[in-house]
């Protein structure tokens, strides 16, 4: 939660604040809404006022109220400083979508509030204070004191309960805050000292400020569901028009609309309750858990007494997490499933200790989050694994999922606007048919009653009141289709959205390529210069190499079996040792050990030693962190003189922390070698470690020591296929003009090599890396562009991208920018107007950190992009929510988070989903002017027969409204999808000259067949005119009534099929889910591409051993692009780009592209603003 103070300055009235939020506390939350906060109390003057109106009006304002509370609030309520607000009102603004709603404030007893105060660190950098703010200057604002004090405070606690959260009154401060931030800020050691527990005292405090640790789902009752439903507008505008329809005899049709709304309602109410009583049961957790008092003691309380500071006892046998924790003693298995939808258990560790700040996101491995399964807990510190809890109920990582559910972003979609302004000028068009009939009915001098009861029914045939289930129908028929095909909807509007879609990010790993790797081989270091590829590892001589391999990882064995990252499981497997966790102490090594590697049997002829190898006990370990890309272990062995570290990841970072006398000066070009191929790289380091007595004093060392200083060990090679179904699918979207992104925490090279393989970058087209560096000794941020050439033969083999055959038009006009992580934060905060060029012609993102992935998404939202997202859930749990569209290739419950959710393990569903979208959205706008259509046919025959006086019947508007349109409009939303994905996207605007000249053209034809029916029907010689002294329905039937009706009828029927064009986006109307629309898959590869997999890999083998043999040989004038960031200077390129055949990423219409420069480019940033080169300006 932060804040925009913005509004205060000047002239804005007091009691009146402004507040950013999310609908969840989550990290993994991007769902960001703006909030305006103003402050009610009560006025007797008002208050009298207020009565008088609603006695005045017989009670209809209250029905009005209902519907606009806030403008019930302003009448009853005068505004107020919201130091002594009784009521709030909260005003939501999401991006053009508003919402306002009125909250009580309650209280809590004297003595609750005393000493409530933020700490010092809940301030964003900027010094604007996290809550919603009120009149007090913000510069007065004293951040002192801490949570709780001792002093006694005369206070009343009062707060305010918004979508679950809690929000606190700080008197101080003269502002909210929501409870989860009075703790933000503390520090790993704070989290530490907590783990004595808190006093009976102190825990009674702090829930009544916290509340409960309950995430409850509200689920209402029949009759309280019966009433909301009840006073809908919709229904109310149907019981309006039943009641007029029985004051004019039309009893058939109101008794058939009577009979269909009540069906509706019920089946509605019993709908709502079972998915709030189904979500109620998903998130009910109620247990008795252990926690520690000051003092040594333990107490079971129920999770629901929890409060933040407890210090919890895990069960070594594991259970359900009823809280966000920070595990401060022992290790943990934990499967997250149930939130990031990854599958493979996490093995947390302790939190270290530290000055820093704590936060959930940055040491998600050392937190465990509300609703996931702890599969085992191990103690090695002490006899328990203790966690303090950091959040509770709402504020939890499970509470932020489940709010998200309960109140999901506005969809701002210009179809959903314009319809509502369209209805508005079809209520308009009733008020000028409700003037002239009334103007007739007058002229044919009807009875008073008569007049008011014709007018009003004219009101009930402009609006269709079945408009909103029609529309209904059509998402409704698109979601069960593709639940048919294995992609699960839990948000249906989302599904429109997938048709205007013009962008799709893609993650690699588990997404793009297949979820395992296979170890390649080991390249060793000796001295300053890299050994041949060993293939097997186990065959490496016992040594650094061979312990690092064999102990930096995070597995962990669950039921004797080893589970983990798959990466390591592969790397372990490589070298043939076993892992063994035990409870006691290592007898090798005299101490209690975290786990203990044991070699394989000895045999001599593979080890080439003549002494065997020992086990390797590990003493402490440090996961692998996103933001970091490493991880490290500290192991010790018997006969070992000092313990030594371990440290895996990315080859740049670890480079970087290893002395440069043990980093070889080809180490950028061996690395390059290798990822230009498409394998995955990891460098290893080591460093000895000064001997450490115990594992306790192993525990003690931080991070920082250990990962420095380092010696480079050599470097693992590991191969990721391309999933079979994943060059297709990105060659037909780029067929359709659809832009396909990859968004990557891999290495860049490697990453650019995927996306060659899979056609983002076709063979000979142009890719420019983007390379930032930070500002440092006065000098300014600078910007590289790399040209980067195409792939080249490599010792007289083809590239095997060349291999391949895209069909996809020629333009040369094409470029594309490969820029990693740091490059990307670098130019969102030096180079801000350079990001929106630089994201037009992204088409690699690597080394990006989870954030990074939903600011990216959020960035192109901002060009008007209508984005895409597709991933395994593992770390794109953010960026699928923030996307319009967001497709989870994982089957867990936690996907919620995303609105579609795959059941295929690969990128085929993407195009399914878009042709679904393109189908609703077509239908939705076909059924919509349909029913425009029948609704102005209608209104025109009326007006014709209220001309002389008579009017339909009751059994022929009941056949036109339900026989006719409403199953024509039901039918039409069966025609499924068009087979193909075609270049041309359905219109999104509503109100656009197409839409509105075909309406008008409709309307001027259909009034023209009436009348002129009409007037033919005079001219015959059998015709008899009514008796117009007769009013309707006593002058029924006559000849006027018949033609009218039975041209009306058949128009329905021809609109219908008018509307209902069938290509590019929907079959054709014969179809009509004639069978089930399940399309064909997508073809495998063609031959040429099935074999480029296998060159790939060939390629791949020969790069690096031709890397290999030129290594004494090289010139020193050789690449060093992709090493320390030293090297980057020394980049020489070759210019010489040919134009590829390949369509380009679509912009937005008023975005440019960037062009192709030989050069490379240093963009310096000059007093904040960037010169760009001459080739970008006209961007």
């Amino acid at each position: 939660l932060s804040t925009d103070s913005s509004p205060l300055v000047g002239s804005t009235p007091t009691g009146y604040g402004t507040l950013t939020i999310g609908t969840s506390i989550d990290p993994l939350s991007s769902s960001v809404s703006s909030v305006r906060l103003s402050g009610y109390c009560g006025s007797p003057w008002r208050v009298i006022g207020y009565h008088v109106v609603v006695w005045m009006m017989a009670g209809i304002p209250l029905l009005l109220f209902r519907w606009k509370p806030l403008w019930g609030v302003r009448l009853r309520f005068r505004p107020c400083n919201l130091a002594h607000a009784e009521t709030l009102v909260i005003e939501i603004r999401d991006k053009e979508v508003r919402v306002g709603l009125s909250l009580g404030l309650e209280k809590g007893s004297e003595g609750q509030g005393r000493g409530l105060e933020p700490p010092p660190q809940a301030q964003v950098e900027d010094g604007r204070s996290q809550a919603a703010v009120g009149a007090v200057p913000e510069g007065a604002w004293k951040d002192t004191a801490q949570l709780h004090k001792s002093e006694e405070a005369k206070r009343v606690l009062r707060y305010y309960l918004f979508q679950g959260q809690r929000y606190i009154w700080i008197d101080t401060q003269q502002a909210f805050y929501q409870v989860s931030l009075l703790d933000h800020g503390r520090s790993c050691d704070d989290i530490h000292h907590s783990r004595h527990g808190l006093s009976l005292q102190d825990q009674t405090v702090r829930k009544a400020i916290y509340g409960p640790n309950v995430i409850s789902v509200p689920v209402k009752s029949y009759p309280q569901l019966l009433v909301d439903e009840a006073l809908n507008p919709y229904y109310g505008f149907q019981a309006f028009s039943i009641a007029l329809w029985l004051a004019d005899h039309y009893y058939w049709y109101a008794l058939c609309i009577f009979l269909i709304s009540a069906i509706s309602i019920c089946l509605s109410l019993y709908k709502t309750r079972k998915q709030s009583q189904t979500l109620r049961d998903m998130v009910k957790l109620s247990m008795r858990v252990c926690v520690c008092r000051p003092g040594g003691e333990e107490e079971w309380v129920d999770s629901s007494e929890l409060v933040p500071g407890d210090c919890l006892v895990l069960p070594q046998e594991g259970g359900l997490m009823p809280c966000d924790a920070a595990l401060v003693a022992g290790e943990c298995m934990v499967n997250e499933s149930s939130l990031t939808g990854e599958s493979v258990p996490v093995l947390k560790t302790a939190l270290p200790e530290g000055l820093g700040p704590y936060c959930a996101e940055t040491h998600r491995r050392h937190t465990l989050f509300c609703g996931t399964l702890i599969l085992q807990a191990r103690a090695y510190v002490g006899p328990h694994v203790l966690a303090v809890v950091t959040r509770t109920g709402f504020c939890t990582a499970k509470g932020g999922l489940v709010s998200s559910i309960l109140h999901p972003r506005p969809i701002n979609f210009k179809f959903y606007k314009h319809s509502m302004k369209f209805v508005a000028a079809l209520s308009v068009l009733a008020l000028l048919g409700t003037i002239y009939s009334i103007f007739i009915l007058y002229r044919n001098r009807l009875p008073l009653n008569e007049i008011v009861i014709r007018a009003l029914d004219l009101v009930t045939v402009v609006v269709p009141p079945a408009l909103p289930a029609a529309m209904t129908v059509c998402t409704l028929y698109a979601q069960s289709r593709l639940q048919r095909q294995g992609i699960f909807c839990i948000h249906p509007l989302r599904i429109n959205l997938g048709g205007k879609l013009q962008l799709v990010c893609f993650d690699k790993t588990g997404t793009l390529t297949e979820d395992g790797l296979d170890v390649m081989g080991v390249v060793p270091l000796k001295g300053q210069a890299f050994l041949p590829l060993v293939p097997e590892p186990r065959r490496l001589p016992v040594g650094p190499l061979l312990r690092a391999l064999a102990t930096c990882h995070a597995l962990s064995r669950l039921q004797d079996t080893p589970v983990g990252d798959p990466m390591d499981l592969k790397m372990v497997e490589s070298t043939g040792w076993v892992l063994e966790e035990k409870p006691a102490a290592d007898s090798a090594f005299g101490t209690q050990v975290l786990a203990v590697m044991r070699p394989p049997l000895w045999e001599p002829q593979l080890q080439g030693m003549e002494e065997p190898p020992v086990p390797v006990s590990v003493l402490c370990r440090f996961p692998f962190s996103s933001a970091l890309q490493r991880m490290s272990v500290v192991v010790v062995w018997p006969g070992a003189s000092q313990p030594e570290a371990y440290v895996k990841g990315s080859p740049e970072l670890v480079a970087g922390l290893c002395n440069p006398e043990t980093v070889p000066t080809d180490f950028a070009q061996m690395l390059q070698s290798y990822t230009a191929a498409g394998y995955r790289v990891v460098a290893l380091a080591s460093k000895s470690l000064p001997t450490v007595s115990s594992l306790e004093a192993a525990q003690q060392l931080t991070r920082d020591t250990v990962e420095r200083e380092l010696s480079l060990l050599g470097l693992l090679v590991m191969r990721n296929l391309l999933k079979p179904q994943t060059t297709p699918v990105i060659q037909a979207l780029r067929r359709t003009r659809i832009r396909a992104v990859m968004v990557t925490g891999d290495n860049l090279q490697t990453a650019v090599t995927v996306a060659r393989g899979c056609g983002m970058v076709a063979p000979q087209e142009h890719l420019i890396i983007v390379h930032a560096t930070h500002p440092e000794r006065g000098q300014p941020a600078s910007l590289e562009f790399l040209p980067m050439e195409p792939p080249t033969a490599v010792n007289g083999v083809k590239d095997p991208d060349q291999a391949a055959s895209y069909t996809v038009e020629p333009d040369p006009r094409s470029r594309h920018l490969a820029l990693s992580g740091p490059t990307f934060d670098i130019i969102m905060k030096h180079f801000p107007k350079l990001l929106p060029k630089v994201l037009v012609q992204g088409t690699v993102f690597a080394r990006m950190a989870p954030e990074q992935k939903t600011e990216l998404v959020c960035e192109l939202q901002k060009l008007q992009y209508c984005v895409g997202m597709c991933g395994d859930g593992a770390n794109d749990c953010g960026a699928l929510k923030a996307a319009d569209v967001g497709i989870s290739l994982s089957q867990a419950e936690a996907s919620v988070v995303s609105p579609f959710t795959s059941s295929m393990a690969s990128i085929e569903c993407v195009p399914m989903v878009i042709r679904e979208g393109r189908c609703s959205l077509d239908t939705s706008f076909s059924v919509f002017k349909y029913m425009a259509l029948y609704s102005l046919t209608q209104f025109i025959s009326v007006l014709i027969l209220y001309t002389i006086n008579t009017n339909l019947g009751d059994l022929q508007f009941l056949a036109i409204d339900l026989v006719i349109t409403t199953t024509v409009a039901v039918l039409m939303s069966r025609t499924g999808p068009a087979l193909a994905l075609g270049r041309v996207r359905p219109p999104g605007a509503l109100l656009s000259v197409p839409v509105l000249s075909s309406l008008l053209l409709q309307v001027a034809l259909v009034t023209g067949v009436q009348l002129g029916g009409y007037f033919l029907t005079l001219a015959q010689p059998w015709f008899v005119p009514l008796n117009r002294t007769v009013p309707a329905p006593d002058n029924l039937p006559n000849y006027e009534n018949t033609v009218v009706f039975s041209l009306s009828s058949f128009q329905y029927l021809i609109l219908a099929a008018a509307v209902s064009k069938g290509a590019p986006f929907r079959r054709p109307l014969y179809t009509n889910e004639r069978a089930r629309p399940v399309p064909p898959r997508l073809p495998a590869p063609p031959p040429a591409q099935a074999d480029l997999q296998e060159a790939f890999q060939a390629a791949g083998t020969r790069a690096g051993r031709a890397a290999l043999a030129a290594a004494a040989r090289r010139p020193p004038e050789v690449v060093q692009a992709y090493g320390h960031p030293r090297h980057w200077n020394s980049l020489p390129l070759s210019h010489q780009l040919d134009p590829s055949p390949v369509t380009p990423p679509p912009p937005p219409p008023t975005s440019p592209s960037v062009d192709c420069c030989p050069p490379p480019w240093t963009i310096p940033s000059r007093n904040g603003s960037p010169q760009l080169p001459s080739a970008l300006l006209s961007v």
